[in-house]
């Protein structure tokens, strides 16, 4: 019987074979490997007999069946019985050898299932493929194919058959026609001579011990004869492959002396073949076995073969290897094994081969030559000692190609030689230094072009192949230590080897630290044992240098410096104990910046006290003679590196300020005078530096330096004393003097104050001027240079520094300073006002705010000048010059720069003038001059000169200190100034404008006595405003000068009030719009806070903003009118209500601001909105109208009055004054407004007033809609607003209620967060309201009762109106409305009821009989087409049942739970999710009658698990809730753990896993319910959910999976097998594939 079944649902399988999707496919193979499992020989005869009755299924599907064979044959070979193997045998025999024809997957298949049996039944299987191996008869392609691969899985069972068949084979290789059974024949002598040789090479291990090689040798050679000399001269390309394959291994096996015979013809055979395959592998594979194999046993041909052999291997690595084709690499590495063979037996014929080659003109022909070298040098390293010089002298060609390909591979070649001792010959030198300057290539690679082949290599990849050899030869290789120091100190100095510095110093400092190890004195340099080393002198300068610019060529700072260190006694035996101390620091300072943070100017002042220091560590004339000596003789090396050599001026100044020879001085720096090269920059500015330096220990000399060349004839271009300039042109000159001027101004800052001050005018000023082509000052220049112009301002700022900062500056009066200004002045005049293309402005500016602090004072004229000037400058360019249109790259940057550092310039000279005159009238003075430019129509100069207001006034208040308390005469007109701007249409111009007043206000504060470092709370509330102008929101904008103006207005005196006010009038002409917006906001604000101190001049104000009413329709005009109309229209309220509200629909601006007026005084409020109730009662809301467009339909139309009278509240309320009124009529508005909402929903305007709307929504750019309903919401929110219940319309708000409220279908759940929203914020005022709206529970329209019932059954959720003594008349109210005819009612009555366990818990118990049998009633409501009042039922029910007294439930328990099961698969979402939390609530209650319910869980206990795959997630979570409430109640822990644990609502669920442990347990707990669970699951089997259609199926594959033996017979096996046979057909594969998988475990079962 089991049998049976097994081979039924080993057939069911099979048959859904014929399945197409291949995961499915993929599926029923891992079942029937699963069935195997469990039964294999079951399966085996099963999968027997069905291929053998279905001798018509295609092989495609054949195919699944015999690889499931071979797994299960595989998986259980050990315990296969010898009755099945020969079953399976047969049947694989016979599927292989079915069709005549090669088909390939379906024979492998059948072939790889005799392999399988083979490794243990090897001698059945070759007694049932040998019936089919006969001699005389060629035999299937499938037979051989199988022979050889079992000669590969099984060597030891197979070899012994090997004899026989060769001798049967051998015939056959002539019968073979086709070209595939002539491959198939060469695969088999391939695999069974690779076999023959592994058995050979295992003997101690083989069963028989005694087999030979020569047992083998004649079949070999025989097949050989075949292969060789007929079957590789075909002409189909794969043949000749296999052939080719074969020979290799069978080249082994053949007999010595024939082998040696057939050489002369094998070789040049195979050879040839290289030029009729692209793909050479299997060649130079076969190739390399049969050289190895010809040299094993002596063979004398090769002699003769070898020319033709290495002609032929050398092109195959000369051919680039494509790293992306595995084949080719692999050709290589077999080609170079081919060459180590020949190498290690020929050496010499093989170097004279390969030697000549390296002069070959094709780059690859070089570089394959070289690959070959390295292979020889490391795979024959005997053979090749002695050939060492030989090979040394051939590689000078190499080392002078310049092709990078060749580079790589002699970079490579050298490494080989390093570590076989070549180095180390004569001649390794030069290697050596072939090396390092590979390393000093560009590590930059030019423009990369696209590369043409695949072994294309950038000299970037050289260089840094290169670098990598350098330091593993340093660091690994022992032997060329003595090789390497201390020959690589000759490369640090040249500048060539510039960029190998980096790893030069890495591996000299190695190797100096491996010599101090063997011994102290080992890493000194012994300069007697070689004569070209660099001297101490040479080295320490190009180490310090090169540290200058840290971070370059690989970070070479710091191995600079610790080459520097590691080499410090070499240097001076003084210098230890300083260098050790200083040179880490040093380092440790390089590595904790980045090339981006570091400091260049304080890096290199740190590196100048290094070497100050160590000249006065050293504190030896001679030595420092010498080293500056050879600093300016390495001046020249550096011309293509302007930043190390400025730096190296600098070095050289300052050891020449530690030289005591002052003719050694002179000398040099007449040297560096006659060699600089002054056009250009860094040449100028370090020789400036230098003299600077060096004058501050040799002042005299150096400005007699400097006298010669005044008194010289350069300038006059002749010839003489300064012959060197006389081919020198004009420009030349020019850089000249420039260099000059600028050798003045270092020297003035950096020589002693005490020296130099005396010698600025006599001798600096003159001599600088001199040069200048000035013969009288306040001539004006017309040089034309911009060098010279540059450095003269330059010059004359640092003179003007060192006056400032020199002690007796204040004593000091510089004569000639306002000539020296004017200069300036003309300088920044020249400068052309389009763009800024040259740093004169930036640099004069700077210049200026030295001079004008020094004595005496500037006049008022010249100060005048200077102001206007620089503003004009700087403050009328055009905009944004660091992005015009022409700049891009590094040039738009570097003008970005200039302007800001131009701009920062411009604030520092007007703070430098301001400091001067630090008063009121000063302030004054200066914004007289900004003034224009703060009111300027251009952005850019307003945004400019805001940005220096707020730094002037910041400057102010900073250096401000008052005395004695002075009026701030003009604090009003100044804030005036910038207030406006506080909305200005730029955000830089706002945000600075805030910080102007901020500090004008401070200023006040200092001025009325108060300290300076008072805190005013208020102002400093204007710093957090900034923030409300970053975005251009006028509204955010509106607030914050609202805000802004209130601080102004408490803090400006009442004397300034009236000035400011005027001032700001003013600023409604403003040209940016947003200002002139801004002044009125900034005036209502002002009035608002200081209205009280300008009594009788409101009036006056007020006729002002009211004129402007009339004369523009502006939003700010608007304002101002509503300041003062609510004195208006007091006597005549009736008229002025009824004629406003005769004014047409909608309303226009005029109208609604008269409206708003009437909002001023609270008892006039009142009055005016009694009456518009009373209006908006008195009519009816709509009118029905037929439609006739639509036939029978009718539309709702709004009635007049009570729409005019809803705007009319609309807008009064709208206005902040009548908050006092509606207070007083809260419930009435509040109610009234409701129900009027309630009653437009769906309402439309008038045909009238619809085209009336259209118009003025025309005309006006944002109308509020005249829409009945928007109206009445819009009128509803204000009067919430205004009655102070902001909460509540926020509230509502955000969640959406308002915009819910004007839609038909949702306006109850609009309510309902109205309701709830009242309930939290206005609980005080519900009970008038729930009075005034109890009647309209009877109204005639349906709109209203809904209205009322979602308010009511809202309020129920709140405990308000328990507090409230409310809560039984609204319940009562609630109950009543369960028989109403509207369905909507009934439900909303129900989640009324229901939301009593939310809101007061409490009296759930006192009423629970009564809200119970509602929800049973609600259940069972028979007006209930879409079970929505059932559904709010059972969702009431929910909630109320932990708060119900347990004897009230259990009488109706048994009823619900059967009540609400079918709900359970209901196609609503909302339906299934409600109905499975209540029964998961109800379990709660199950203790008393627990075997009923117990019975209730079993029932939907499957239900619940599959809904885990509902496709809506709120239906998953209320399942996994159900059955945490479920698991207690199951007695099994397990089962109730694992609920718990795994099905938490966070926790994702792995369903698979979690499903087969809950069948454990399931089976494991309740084994007899096993039919029931399946038959249940069954019903799931017909879902229309495709996720529970293939949980089904799966379900039931866990239960049969963890079942007892003992429970199997519950199961109606036949009936589960049809409806899963049923179920493999579905059209979804996820399904087919989880039935396919529960077949498969059914065999637990069987």
């Amino acid at each position: 019987m089991m049998e049976s079944r097994i081979r039924r649902l080993a057939t069911t399988l099979m048959d859904a074979t014929t399945d197409k999707d291949p995961l499915v496919q993929e599926q029923i193979y891992n079942a029937l490997c699963y069935l195997g499992e469990s039964e294999p020989e079951e399966i085996l005869h099963s999968c027997d007999e069905y291929l053998r009755q279905h001798d018509k299924l295609a092989y495609p599907h054949r195919v699944i069946i015999l690889k499931a064979m071979e797994t299960v044959v595989k998986n259980n070979i050990a315990s296969l019985d010898k009755s099945t193997a020969k079953v399976v045998i047969f049947l694989a025999s016979n599927e292989m050898t079915k069709s005549k024809e090669v088909i390939r997957d379906w024979q492998q298949a059948a072939s790889s299932v005799l392999v399988a049996v083979g490794q243990r039944f090897i001698n059945k299987v070759m007694e049932e493929v040998l019936t089919k191996f006969q001699p005389g008869i060629l035999p299937h392609y499938f037979i051989v194919q199988t022979f050889a691969n079992l000669s590969v899985s099984n060597v030891f069972g197979m070899v012994p058959f090997l004899n026989s068949i060769l001798g049967t084979m051998l015939p056959m290789l002539g019968m073979a026609k086709q070209d595939h059974m002539k491959s198939v024949f060469c695969y088999a002598l391939q695999h069974f001579s690779e076999s023959i040789q592994e058995y050979l090479a295992n003997l101690d291990k083989a069963p028989d011990p005694t087999v030979r090689k020569d047992t083998f040798s004649n079949e070999i050679f025989s097949a050989y004869e075949v292969l060789f000399n007929s079957w590789l001269q075909h002409r189909e390309a794969k043949l000749r492959l296999a052939v080719v394959e074969a020979m290799g291994p069978m080249s082994y096996l053949m007999p010595s002396e024939k082998l040696e015979e057939q050489l002369p013809k094998l070789i040049p055979g195979i050879l040839a073949l290289y030029k009729k395959h692209a793909e050479a592998f299997y060649i130079s594979k076969s190739l390399c076995q049969i050289l190895e194999a010809s040299v094993n046993i002596g063979s004398r041909s090769l002699d003769v073969q070898l020319d033709a052999l290495l002609g032929t291997l050398h092109p195959q690595i000369c051919a680039p290897a494509d790293p992306f084709v595995p084949l080719t690499v692999k050709n290589h590495t077999e080609v170079l094994r081919c060459f180590t063979v020949l190498a290690c037996s020929f050496p010499d014929r093989v170097l004279a081969f390969l030697l000549p080659k390296l002069e070959s003109s094709n780059e690859r022909t070089r570089v394959g030559t070289l690959l070959i070298m390295r292979q020889i040098i490391n795979s024959a390293p005997s053979q090749m000692e002695i050939k060492k010089p030989f090979i040394l002298s051939s590689m000078k060609l190499p080392l002078q190609d310049s092709n990078d390909k060749v580079k790589r591979a002699v970079v490579q070649v050298i490494s080989a030689m390093a570590h076989h001792g070549y180095l180390e010959q004569p001649g390794g030198e030069a290697m050596m230094e072939y090396l390092v300057r590979q390393c000093a290539l560009p590590s930059e690679a030019q423009p990369k072009k696209q590369p043409l082949d695949a072994d294309d290599l950038t000299s970037d990849s050289v260089q840094s192949i290169s670098v990598n050899t350098l330091f593993l030869l340093s660091t690994t290789v022992d032997r060329m230590n003595n090789v390497l120091w201390p020959y690589l100190l000759e490369f640090v100095t040249p500048i060539q080897f510039t960029n190998a510095l980096t790893p030069l110093c890495k591996s000299l400092m190695y190797l100096a630290m491996k010599k101090q190890e063997e011994g102290e004195n080992a890493s000194l340099i012994r300069y007697d044992l070689n004569g070209n080393l660099p001297s101490p002198y040479a080295l320490t300068t190009r180490l310090l240098v090169v540290s200058s610019q840290p971070y370059a060529g690989d970070c070479r700072g710091a191995a600079a410096l610790r080459l520097l260190n590691v080499l410090q006694y070499s240097v001076h035996p003084a210098l230890e104990q300083l260098w050790s101390k200083r040179v880490p620091s040093l380092v440790e300072h390089i590595e904790e910046n980045t090339e981006k943070c570091l400091c260049q100017k304080e890096w290199e002042e740190k590196l100048l006290l290094f070497l100050q220091e160590t000249l006065a560590a050293v504190s030896d004339n001679t030595w420092i003679c010498h080293f500056v000596t050879e600093m300016c003789r390495q001046l020249n090396c550096y011309n293509g590196f302007p930043l190390e050599k400025n730096f190296l001026y600098k070095c050289i100044g300052m050891t020449l300020g530690a030289c005591v020879s002052k003719d050694l001085v002179q000398k040099q720096l007449q040297e560096l005078l006659e060699t600089a090269r002054y056009h250009e920059e860094a040449e100028r500015e370090g020789l400036a530096s230098c003299f600077g330096i060096c004058a501050i220990n040799h002042l005299e000399e150096t400005l007699a330096k400097l006298e010669d060349f005044v008194r010289s004839d350069v300038f006059k271009k002749s010839v003489g004393l300064f012959s060197i300039f006389k081919d020198r042109s004009d420009n030349e000159v020019e850089k000249i003097k420039s260099t000059l001027i600028l050798c003045y101004g270092f020297v003035a800052v950096h020589a002693p104050k005490e020296l130099v001050l005396s010698r600025i005018e006599a001798d600096i000023l003159k001599n600088i001027f001199q040069y200048f082509n000035t013969k009288v000052l306040g001539i004006k220049v017309e040089t034309k240079d911009l060098t010279l112009k540059l450095c003269l301002i330059r010059s004359i700022c640092m003179i003007s520094q060192a006056i400032y900062n020199g002690g007796k500056c204040g004593d000091f009066v510089f004569s000639r300073k306002a000539e020296l200004v004017a200069q300036m002045v003309e300088f920044i005049k020249a400068e052309p006002l389009d763009a800024m293309r040259t740093p004169v402005r930036q640099r004069a500016m700077v210049t200026c705010t030295y001079l004008v602090v020094l004595e005496p004072h500037l006049s008022d004229p010249d100060r005048t000048e200077l102001i206007d000037t620089c503003l004009a400058s700087v403050l009328a360019l055009p905009p944004d010059p660091g992005q015009e249109r022409d700049g891009i790259g590094s040039d738009a940057l570097h003008k970005e720069i200039l302007y800001g550092d131009t701009l920062s310039a411009l604030k520092d000279l007007l703070k430098s003038l301001l400091q001067r005159n630090l008063t009121p009238h000063g302030l004054q003075d200066m914004f007289a001059h900004l003034g224009p430019w703060i009111k300027s129509n251009k952005e850019q100069e307003r945004q400019r000169a805001v940005e220096i207001s707020a730094a002037l006034l910041d400057f102010y208040l900073g250096k401000l200190n008052v005395s004695t308390v002075i009026p701030f005469y003009n604090l009003g007109v100044l804030i005036a100034l910038f207030s406006p701007r506080c909305s200005d249409s730029l955000a830089s111009v706002r945000q600075h404008a805030v910080d102007c007043v901020y500090c004008l206000l401070y200023i006040q504060l200092c001025y009325e006595g108060f300290a300076r470092d008072h805190t005013d709370e208020m102002v400093e509330g204007l710093k957090a405003l900034k923030k409300g102008l970053e975005e251009p929101d006028f509204t955010v904008l509106f607030h914050t000068c609202h805000n802004i103006a209130m601080v102004v207005g408490k803090r400006v005196p009442p004397d300034q009030l009236m000035s400011l006010l005027l001032a700001m009038f003013e600023g409604l002409a403003d040209p940016d719009k947003n200002c002139s917006r801004a002044a009125t906001v900034m005036i209502n604000s002002l009035l608002k806070e200081r209205g009280s101190v300008l009594q009788e001049k409101v009036p006056d104000i007020m006729s002002i903003i009211h004129s402007k009413l009339q004369e523009v329709d502006e939003e700010h005009i608007r304002k101002a009118a509503q300041q003062t109309v609510y004195i208006l229209a007091s006597q005549h309220k009736s008229v002025v209500v009824s004629s406003l509200l005769g004014s047409a629909l909608p309303f226009d601006s005029h109208t609604c601001a008269m409206w708003r007026s009437l909002a001023a005084e609270p008892t006039l409020t009142s009055q005016i909105l009694e009456q518009l109730l009373e209006k908006v009662n008195r009519d009816v809301p709509y009118k029905e109208s037929k439609c006739f467009l639509l036939g029978s339909g009718s539309e709702r139309i709004a009635t007049p009055l009570p729409l005019a009278a809803t705007c009319a509240l609309y807008e009064i309320m709208s206005a902040p004054e009548s908050g006092a009124a509606v207070l007083g009529l809260y419930a009435p508005l509040f109610v009234t407004l409701l129900l009027r909402v309630s009653c437009t929903v769906g309402v439309q305007l008038p045909k009238s007033l619809q085209s009336r709307e259209r118009r003025s929504s025309s005309l006006s750019p944002a109308p509020r809609s005249l829409h009945p309903c928007s109206c009445a919401v819009e009128t509803l929110k204000v009067m919430l607003a205004r009655g102070g219940s902001e909460a509540v319309t926020k509230a509502v708000g955000s969640a959406g209620g308002w915009d819910l409220m004007a839609s038909p279908e949702r306006h109850h759940d609009g309510i309902a967060v109205l309701a709830g929203a009242m309930a939290r914020h206005a609980g005080p005022r519900l009970p008038l309201i729930v009075k005034n709206l109890v009647p309209t529970l009877s109204s005639v329209f349906d709109s209203q009762r809904i209205t009322t019932t979602a308010f009511f059954a809202e309020l129920l959720n709140s405990n308000v109106v328990n507090d409230l003594m409310l809560l039984e008349t609204v319940m009562d109210n609630m109950t009543g409305r369960q028989k109403d005819p509207c369905l909507l009612v009934r439900m909303l009555a129900l989640r009324g009821l229901g939301n009593i366990s939310s809101g007061s818990p409490e009296k759930v118990r006192k009423h629970g009989a009564k809200l119970l049998a509602s929800m049973v009633n609600g259940m069972d409501d028979k007006d209930d087409p879409h079970n929505l009042v059932a559904l709010e039922a059972m969702s009431s029910l929910s909630k109320l049942l932990d708060h119900l007294e347990e004897r009230d439930i259990q009488s109706m328990l048994l009823h619900i739970a059967i009540r609400i099961r079918p709900f359970f698969d209901s196609e609503q979402p909302d339906l299934r999710q409600s109905s499975i939390v209540l029964f998961g609530n109800l379990t709660k209650f199950s203790e008393d009658d627990c075997e009923a319910f117990f019975e209730q869980i079993l029932n939907g206990l499957v239900t619940l698990l599959l809904h885990l795959q509902d496709p809506k997630p709120e239906v998953v979570k209320a399942c996994k809730f159900a059955l945490r409430m479920c698991g207690p109640n199951m007695g099994c822990e397990g089962l109730c753990d694992m609920f718990l644990n795994h099905l938490r609502e966070d926790r994702s669920l792995h369903y698979g896993e979690f499903m087969n442990n809950v069948c454990k347990h399931l089976m494991q707990s309740y084994p007899e319910m096993l039919n029931r669970l399946i038959l249940t699951n069954l019903f799931y089997f017909k879902s229309n959910w495709v996720d529970i259609r293939a949980a089904a199926p799966m379900f039931i594959g866990f239960l049969v999976l963890h079942v007892d033996e003992d429970h199997c017979q519950q199961v109606d096996l036949d009936q589960l097998i049809s409806a899963l046979n049923l179920l493999l057909k579905d059209p979804v594969p996820a399904v087919r594939m989880k039935v396919a998988e529960t077949l498969g475990r059914l065999v637990r079962i069987l």
